[in-house]
């Protein structure tokens, strides 16, 4: 588990393929469209719980795996972003469920290691095209919440994107305090 620490503070941490396609800005609000590759997750899904909660406890769960507790036994190193699917509610809230998602990293996509905890899932996705929007800080749900309006008033009604859920992305592990890099995508449709 340290490993996965001081590699994601000191080390390099691999990132996400995506590519950006165009750049905008409107009301203040800059964005991205992207497309990203598909490719092999590690997931996990907690539901009955605030965003906030779910998300921690899944996130752990997910350093766990990519720290060692799988069948291989092996440290694969952190992927960027930890991405929560978020699911929104009534009122601009977000409902009690997530899905904490890790892009397994390039050298273990073709034979990823097998969690040692039954909760995580490894998942195959297919390649997306998103819309993003970014801002710093350490991210609660709150703030996913509040930038989602952001993108989505930027975006109008020109674009289309699924609105059954979005992804709130963050880049960072916790002991980094300055510089943070928090993103929410809309998958486009």
């Amino acid at each position: 588990m340290f490993g996965v620490i001081r590699n994601s503070l000191f080390g390099s941490v691999e990132g996400w393929p995506c590519q950006v396609l165009s750049r905008g800005e409107k009301e203040e609000v800059t964005y991205e469209e992207r497309t990203c590759e598909g490719g092999k997750f590690a997931t996990v899904e907690v539901a009955g719980k605030q965003f906030d909660e779910a998300s921690k406890e899944a996130v752990l769960k997910l350093l766990k795996y990519v720290g060692g507790t799988n069948d291989k036994g092996v440290g694969m190193g952190m992927t960027a972003p930890v991405s929560i699917t978020a699911f929104p509610g009534e009122a601009g809230s977000l409902q009690q469920k997530v899905k904490v998602s890790l892009r397994i990293p390039s050298q273990y996509q073709d034979n990823p290691p097998c969690p040692g905890d039954e909760s995580i899932q490894i998942e195959e996705r297919e390649g997306m095209t998103i819309y993003s929007t970014q801002f710093g800080g350490y991210a609660k749900e709150e703030d996913y919440v509040n930038y989602a309006a952001k993108l989505r008033s930027a975006l109008g009604s020109e674009a289309a994107y699924r609105k059954d859920f979005y992804l709130c992305n963050g880049y960072d592990p916790p002991m980094k305090p300055y510089w943070r890099r928090n993103e929410v995508w809309f998958v486009k449709e």
